[in-house]
């Protein structure tokens, strides 16, 4: 199977080049390698580009965010590239030697191919990092708990982009992730919305790191982004196929105690109420556009992340 990696990166160079070395010491090495350039000032791209000359470097002229970044490399790596399997990461994010190789045997030993792969995401210090702790899913069949437990892990309804394998034929049948989510669950609401009706594992032997400037979980204070959890959140209650009728209450309740314990432990409290009303506001008024269109309002080509069965054969869009 070809495997490529996609890697989403905006102003962080360095952490960019501990991903790309990370890349380059795996046990099994992709087969390809994205890059997509978010408009970095600080020359990520320039030293991505010249860390690893075979890596295809998209560099976008506006941020798209990572939701966006996301939603054109793995368009890129599964028409351009030719993937079978597509592993996502954030440009912080540094994967040990056995990672890719751990997925990929994960997913061999299994009777039903999965079609998402999840990481076990650490911090600097080598604790688990909460913000990267795949969900698990209840009910999940005895068969279902019996593969997932061949790879050491458990059965998974939603996972972050945090060292993620996805099998490029779920991409094509339930699309790419939603562009305008910008930042904040868009990777929830893409892999709650595959992994509806398909497998997901937890492979505990396949070890990121995850370089964030802090440990912290989803509740922590955001501050100004705050916005983007509130309206993508509703978004995704009002407009998503990725939950079931029952599990949306259950997600509704948890989503409102989280954000409760956000304005409670913000030193902050008027700009969690600011962004909580604006998020309210918007994620209630109207619905997010397709990729295309919301690239294109921010000045990017929309053909970058048209949908990748929409002619049934494979688009260059390397030019």
């Amino acid at each position: 199977m070809r495997v490529v990696a996609v890697v989403v990166a905006y102003n962080r160079r360095e952490l960019l080049l501990e991903c790309l070395s990370g890349l380059q010491r795996q046990s099994r090495r992709p087969d390809g390698v994205v890059i997509v350039d978010n408009a970095s000032d600080d020359g990520s791209a320039e030293a991505a580009s010249s860390a690893m000359p075979d890596a295809d470097v998209v560099r976008l002229p506006a941020n798209s965010g990572g939701a966006g970044g996301f939603a054109v490399g793995i368009r890129r790596a599964v028409i351009t590239q030719r993937a079978d399997l597509v592993w996502v990461m954030d440009d912080d994010t540094v994967p040990t030697p056995l990672a890719l190789e751990s997925l990929l045997r994960a997913i061999a030993e299994v009777r039903e191919r999965p079609a998402i792969a999840a990481s076990r995401v650490v911090w600097s210090d080598g604790l688990d990092h909460p913000m990267n702790t795949p969900r698990t899913k209840p009910f999940a069949r005895r068969s279902e708990r019996r593969d997932a437990a061949k790879a050491g892990g458990f059965p998974v309804r939603s996972a972050s982009f945090v060292s993620l394998l996805i099998d490029a034929t779920a991409v094509r049948e339930k699309g790419l992730p939603v562009a305008e989510y910008f930042l904040w669950n868009d990777d929830f609401e893409f892999t709650a919305r595959i992994l509806r009706h398909r497998r997901g594992i937890f492979v505990p032997q396949s070890v990121v790191v995850h370089k964030t400037k802090t440990r912290a979980d989803t509740d922590a204070d955001p501050g100004e982004r705050f916005y983007y959890e509130v309206r993508n959140k509703l978004w995704l209650f009002r407009t998503s196929s990725a939950l079931a009728w029952y599990e949306t209450p259950l997600y509704l309740a948890a989503t409102a105690r989280r954000w409760l314990r956000t304005y409670l432990r913000s030193p902050d409290r008027r700009v969690i109420a600011r962004t909580f009303a604006a998020g309210w506001r918007d994620g209630t008024r109207r619905s997010p556009r397709d990729n295309e269109q919301y690239l294109a309002s921010i000045g990017l080509d929309g053909s970058l992340v048209a949908p990748a069965h929409e002619d049934g054969a494979p688009r260059d869009l390397s030019a």
